[in-house]
């Protein structure tokens, strides 16, 4: 009688802190925040509620974990060689990413102001900032600034992309929404129907990064002399 081969045992990763906080990205990716709870990733994790609470105190503390694992991941940008401009669209292209990639990101990042996750982007931007020659005194104004666009901008198109039904047509619904444009009353919204042909064609993206763009002209137009001659050929004083 012919003995059958005994099959290798299949061993599971040990627990540790990182595949708990894997395993909470893929749940709130999939189902937001209402949809982590410890009951449910301990079924995706084939364990016990009781051995994730060895390793994280709760749900706040999750939160965080998987907040600062998805925003370091965006912030790996090699900005060593790169212009202040050019590090800081890299950076805030890594922020929107992130934010469209993982919704429930922009959420955390407003109502945890002080927290790590934010301090990261934040510090990133501050420097280069710095980098940038702006004076002490408005480093934290335009870092402000900076920081808010990105994380307004990227949290709106979030919320627009969760909002949709899904399997919802980008080009079908943007060309909906122009022809409702267009068709408004020209005298109450005269300029909301003249920009109802680029609503139509934009792309998110590249409006995000001219929206950065503005910011950044901005910035390097409050640093020229201001003793330099006008049109009329008289000083600015």
């Amino acid at each position: 009688m012919a003995t059958r081969a005994r099959r290798p045992e299949r061993r599971e990763k040990p627990l540790s802190r990182e595949r708990i906080v894997e395993a909470a990205i893929g749940l709130l990716d999939a189902a937001g925040e209402s949809g982590l709870t410890f009951r449910a990733l301990a079924e995706r994790l084939a364990t016990g509620p009781g051995a994730i609470y060895w390793h994280v105190a709760g749900k706040d503390e999750l939160l965080s974990a998987a907040t600062d694992a998805v925003v370091a991941g965006a912030m790996t940008a090699d900005t060593a060689d790169a212009t202040p401009q050019d590090a800081i669209r890299a950076l805030a292209l890594g922020a929107f990413d992130a934010i469209d990639d993982h919704p429930w990101i922009g959420a955390q990042l407003t109502r945890a102001p002080g927290q790590s996750p934010m301090l990261r982007v934040f510090e990133h931007i501050g420097r280069q900032v710095q980098a940038l020659g702006v004076p002490a005194a408005d480093q934290f104004t335009v870092a402000s600034a900076l920081w808010n666009y990105i994380l307004g901008v990227a949290g709106q198109n979030a919320a627009n992309a969760r909002s949709a039904p899904p399997d919802t047509d980008r080009a079908e619904f943007l060309g909906a929404v122009s022809a409702v444009w267009a068709n408004l009353d020209p005298d109450e919204y005269a300029f909301t129907r003249s920009v109802a042909g680029p609503l139509r064609d934009h792309d998110d993206r590249e409006e995000f990064l001219a929206g950065i763009d503005l910011i950044l002209t901005g910035i390097t137009a409050g640093r020229q002399p201001t003793d330099q001659p006008n049109l009329s050929g008289t000083r600015r004083g």
